[in-house]
C-alpha cells in the first residue's frame, strides 16, 4: 500500500435543499474535525462548528453558522447537519449497522467508557452466562 494515500483527503460530498432559500453543498467532516467538534461546549455550539466544517457552498465561519441559527426556523438546520454527519460516516444508519461509526447510538461513533465517577447503583448483578 502506498502510504500517502493514507494522508489524501477522501471526505464525500453532497447536496441539501433549504426550503425557500436554495441548494447548499456540504461534505463529510475528517476525523480531526469530528475530534475538534466534540470539544463544543453545548449543543448549539457542536451544531456551529460542524456547519462550519462541513458547508461547502456557501462556505460558513462559525460566527456565520451561529447568525444561521439566530435566523431560521427551528427544524431548517436538521437536514443539513444531518446530510454532514451521515457523510462523515456518523449518521443513524452507521450506528445501527455495526459497521464503520458504529458505536453506542449517540451518532459520534465513538462510545464513552465510565469514569472515574461511576458508581454501583446497588442494583441486581447483571445475569450471568452459564455454560
Amino acid at each position: 500500500m502506498d502510504k500517502e494515500l493514507l494522508f489524501k483527503a477522501r471526505l464525500p460530498e453532497g447536496e441539501v435543499e433549504v426550503p425557500g432559500l436554495g441548494t447548499v453543498r456540504v461534505r463529510g467532516l475528517s476525523r480531526d474535525e469530528v475530534l475538534a467538534a466534540q470539544k463544543a461546549d453545548n449543543t448549539a455550539d457542536l451544531e456551529r462548528r460542524m456547519l462550519a466544517a462541513g458547508m461547502v457552498d456557501p462556505a460558513l465561519t462559525v460566527a456565520e453558522a451561529g447568525r444561521w441559527q439566530m435566523a431560521s426556523p427551528a427544524g431548517e438546520l436538521e437536514p443539513v447537519t444531518q446530510k454532514i454527519r451521515d457523510l462523515s460516516g456518523m449518521g443513524d444508519d452507521a450506528s445501527k449497522s455495526g459497521g464503520e461509526g458504529a458505536g453506542d447510538g449517540a451518532g459520534s461513533g465513538v462510545r464513552d467508557v465510565p469514569g472515574a465517577e461511576a458508581v454501583d447503583d446497588g442494583g441486581p448483578p447483571p445475569p450471568r452466562d452459564e455454560q
